[in-house]
C-alpha cells in the first residue's frame, strides 16, 4: 500500500472519530507506544503483530501488562490473564482487516479480543501493518476470513480445513474452529479513547 492508501484510510478513520498515528517502521511505532503508555495496567489481545513488535517486553518494564501469550504461562494463568486484560485501563490489539473506507475488522475464537474492542477500557490502541489494508469493507472482511484466519489456524495447528490447505475459509463446523465471532467498528465506540496505529511494514497475518 502506498502513501495514497494510508492518507485515505487516515482521513476516513478520523472522520469516524478515531485518533490516528502513522509510522514508517514497527520500531518507531513501538517506541511511540512505549512513550505514551506509562504506569498503567495494560491488556494485550492475542496478536502476532504485537509479538513481532516486541511490545510485551517493552511495556512490561514500566507497566503491568496482562497477556495470555506470556511465555511459559499455564492454561490457568492464560485464563486469568485474559480476565485481567479485560479490566485493564489500556488495551492493545492488532486487526485482521482494515478498509480504506475506515471499517475495522477482527475475528476471534475466545471472544476476549473482540469484546475489548468495544468496551471496558479507558484507551484502546489498534495496530495495523500495511498488509492489513483492503480497498473497502467487503474486501477487508474477505481478507480477515480468507487470509488472516487460515494463517492463524495453521499457526495454532488446529484441525480445520483452512489450516490444512491454508487457502481460504471453509465456514467449517470443526470443534477446533477458531473464527467464532466477528467485530466490526464502523465508528469509534462511546466511552473510550481510540487510536489506530498505521505502520508502513507488513506485520502479523
Amino acid at each position: 500500500m502506498g502513501e495514497k492508501s494510508f492518507a485515505e484510510v487516515e482521513k476516513n478513520l478520523r472522520e469516524r472519530g478515531f485518533g490516528v498515528k502513522c509510522f514508517e517502521t514497527a520500531a518507531e511505532a513501538a517506541a511511540y507506544l512505549d512513550s505514551q503508555i506509562d504506569g498503567q495496567t495494560v491488556g494485550f489481545g492475542g496478536s502476532v503483530t504485537l509479538e513481532e513488535m516486541g511490545l510485551y517486553d517493552l511495556l512490561s518494564r514500566h507497566n503491568q501488562v496482562y497477556w495470555h501469550w506470556q511465555p511459559g504461562a499455564s492454561k490457568e494463568e492464560q485464563k486469568k490473564a485474559r480476565f485481567l486484560a479485560s479490566e485493564a485501563s489500556v488495551y492493545l490489539s492488532s486487526v485482521n482487516g482494515l478498509a480504506e473506507t475506515g471499517e475495522i475488522i477482527n475475528i476471534d475464537g475466545t471472544g476476549n479480543r473482540v469484546a475489548s474492542m468495544f468496551y471496558g477500557h479507558k484507551k484502546v490502541y489498534l495496530i495495523a501493518g500495511e498488509n492489513k489494508l483492503a480497498e473497502d469493507y467487503d474486501r477487508a472482511l474477505w481478507r480477515a476470513r480468507n487470509i488472516a484466519s487460515p494463517l492463524n489456524a495453521k499457526r495454532l495447528g488446529v484441525k480445520t480445513p483452512c489450516a490444512v490447505k491454508g487457502d481460504r475459509c471453509y465456514d467449517c463446523k470443526s470443534p477446533e474452529r477458531i473464527c467464532r465471532g466477528l467485530a466490526v467498528l464502523w465508528d469509534r465506540p462511546k466511552g473510550a479513547e481510540y487510536e489506530v496505529i498505521l505502520i508502513h511494514e507488513k506485520l502479523g497475518y
